[in-house]
């Protein structure tokens, strides 16, 4: 459910792209170093960008280093980290876990509850130190879960659930940018909830997994609904980035909302509209 939150790399300068990369570099060495190569493995570009709008807002000191690792085996590439590195670290590693949990629970998943084995030591003592944010993660999730099970027809239910997730994330700490940064979060994470629904949409059928757009699926604009949808998640969640006050990296923050969120759209959508095309193609050659 993760990999949505991206830059827009043909739309940056050549220094936004290394700087932004310098971040998900240290983000990808504190998971190795906190949580061993096994939580390298949840590495996601969507915490990246936590870690990139936190550190712009509180503008707190940040390590400049460099390191070698699988990616980048013969040189080594810049990395930059701070206090968000590592929260972000723990969040991830924590919804990680609950996740593949939930995997496990819904559609019994071997390899989901093998993961979940090897994370659970470490995410109780995440838990530990973030009770809230665990217990929110879990309960959202939860729900989430009861919602599949009775095959829930309202989009903006279960996509709100994800999003009071993401919210619970995106709110550091209690203070007077909380509220703005949970709003974001929150409909940040509708975005993600729906846009993997909308990805998965054809596997699901396949599977016979719920997916919250089957009622749609038939309709002529199935399309154009799924994007008005998406559209309106970024609206808000864009509405409340622009009433905090970042004056640092503000061009590769707005390049991920306003452009880098719709590539991966992009794709799905001309995806779909290929396998359209070759399933009317098909169906001519034997009408």
């Amino acid at each position: 459910m993760f990999g949505y939150i991206i830059v827009n790399k043909q739309e940056m300068k050549f220094k936004e792209f290394d700087l932004y990369q310098s971040y998900h570099c240290g983000f990808c060495q504190k998971l190795k170093e906190q949580y061993g190569k096994r939580g390298q493995l949840t590495l996601s570009y969507d915490m990246t960008f936590v870690i990139l709008l936190l550190t712009s807002l509180y503008e707190t000191d940040t390590k400049e280093s460099a390191c070698k690792c699988i990616a980048h085996p013969f040189e080594k590439h810049p990395t930059r980290s701070n206090e968000f590195t590592k929260y972000a670290a723990d969040m991830n590693l924590l919804l990680s876990y609950y996740k593949c949990m939930d995997d496990w629970q819904d559609e019994h998943k071997v390899n989901k509850r093998i993961m979940a084995g090897t994370l659970h030591g470490q995410c109780r003592k995440i838990a530990e130190e973030y009770p809230h944010k665990a217990e929110v993660m879990q309960d959202m999730l939860a729900k989430i879960h009861e919602c599949e099970k009775r095959n829930a027809t309202d989009i903006d239910e279960i996509a709100g659930y994800f999003g009071e997730i993401m919210s619970e994330i995106f709110a550091w700490r209690e203070d007077e940018w909380a509220k703005e940064l949970r709003r974001m979060g929150f409909f940040l994470g509708k975005f993600i909830y729906l846009m993997d629904a909308y990805e998965d949409l054809e596997k699901d059928r396949k599977k016979g997994n719920y997916n919250p757009f089957f009622q749609w699926k038939k309709e002529p604009d199935f399309d154009e609904k799924v994007g008005n949808i998406l559209t309106m998640m970024m609206a808000e969640c864009s509405k409340s980035f622009e009433w905090l006050p970042i004056v640092d990296n503000t061009e590769i923050l707005r390049n991920i909302l306003y452009s880098g969120v719709w590539c991966r759209y992009e794709m799905i959508k001309n995806k779909r509209q290929q396998q359209e095309n070759k399933k009317e193609m098909d169906k001519n050659l034997t009408a």
